[in-house]
């Protein structure tokens, strides 16, 4: 608190803000602004939901602050920065950026507000260290809406892939140490968020879906379940991903260079889980070649923060 205290104007809302926190860390069974008022000692969650709503602070500067302070305890040549999306189920239609839609908070569409966030995942630990909040159509359609809602005039439709986009911009403008960058489906299979990554030069390994085609040569494009299906026995090598609640997490991966006449490597990448065969697959990017091990462990650190 004493690393962000500068983003606050007045002490009020500096000690409202570290009493909210402490809720946020505190064992409680809900977290809200009524739960955790009371945690604080405050007779209503008045104080707090002022403090969300109304009191001046300055919210980017403290995204900036978190940043510097997680880098600085865990910062590490080699860890990936994770992307990955939560929603906040809601009611009514008042919340900024509510709609019904997909959430993997309910694993189905609800009325929810969902926001995409950027993790650091590193070898000491692992934390998120920006976010963005994911405003539909719906709402950049609505002008009177936004009005009222206290959204900014110039604040225009954005997809989550240029909201990743967005806040990998800012870690790379920031300095801080990363080896890859790891996603979902949702942005593995975004075309431009991949071009622009390999147009940066940052290496990443990104989930993609079963479907999603793979250059051929020759303007073809093939199925990724396809192309894992023609595989031989002697493809799949067994490694570990990284540590889990039992221990090393043992996979089957395989991987086919992509060619491409751009500089550069690429790769599918296919996971198989051992017990079930089912099958997982990415596209990965690294402008020098890299072992397979490498692109295995990448993809294993996402798990770190997937939400």
């Amino acid at each position: 608190m004493l690393q962000v205290g500068s983003r606050f104007r007045r002490v009020e809302p500096r000690r409202r803000a570290r009493a909210f926190v402490l809720g946020l860390l505190a064992e409680l069974p809900r977290k809200n602004c009524w739960t955790i008022a009371e945690q604080a000692g405050d007779a209503t969650p008045d104080g707090m939901q002022h403090l969300l709503a109304r009191a001046r602070w300055n919210a980017d500067g403290v995204r900036d602050d978190l940043r510097s302070y997680v880098t600085g305890q865990l910062g590490d040549p080699g860890a990936v920065l994770v992307v990955d999306e939560t929603g906040d189920l809601k009611k009514g239609t008042a919340t900024v950026a509510v709609q019904r839609q997909y959430t993997g908070t309910a694993g189905r569409i609800e009325n929810a507000q969902v926001a995409v966030y950027l993790g650091y995942a590193a070898p000491a630990g692992h934390a998120l260290i920006d976010r963005e909040l994911y405003l539909p159509r719906s709402w950049t359609g609505d002008p009177a809406r936004c009005r009222a809602a206290g959204i900014p005039a110039d604040v225009v439709f954005a997809t989550k892939p240029q909201l990743a986009r967005r806040m990998i911009e800012r870690a790379v403008t920031a300095g801080v140490p990363f080896a890859w960058i790891a996603a979902d489906e949702a942005y593995g299979d975004n075309g431009p968020l991949r071009a622009w990554l390999e147009d940066s030069q940052l290496r990443y390994v990104l989930a993609v879906s079963c479907d999603h085609r793979v250059p051929a040569g020759a303007g073809h494009a093939i199925r990724a379940d396809s192309l894992a299906a023609r595989l031989p026995r002697r493809s799949w090598q067994r490694l570990p991903a990284g540590d889990g609640a039992r221990g090393r997490r043992y996979h089957d991966w395989a991987w086919l260079s992509i060619s491409d006449p751009r500089p550069g490597h690429r790769w599918l990448l296919i996971r198989r889980t051992q017990r079930t065969g089912e099958l997982a697959f990415y596209r990965c990017y690294a402008p020098r070649w890299v072992p397979l091990a490498a692109l295995v462990k990448a993809a294993g650190r996402r798990w770190s923060i997937v939400m």
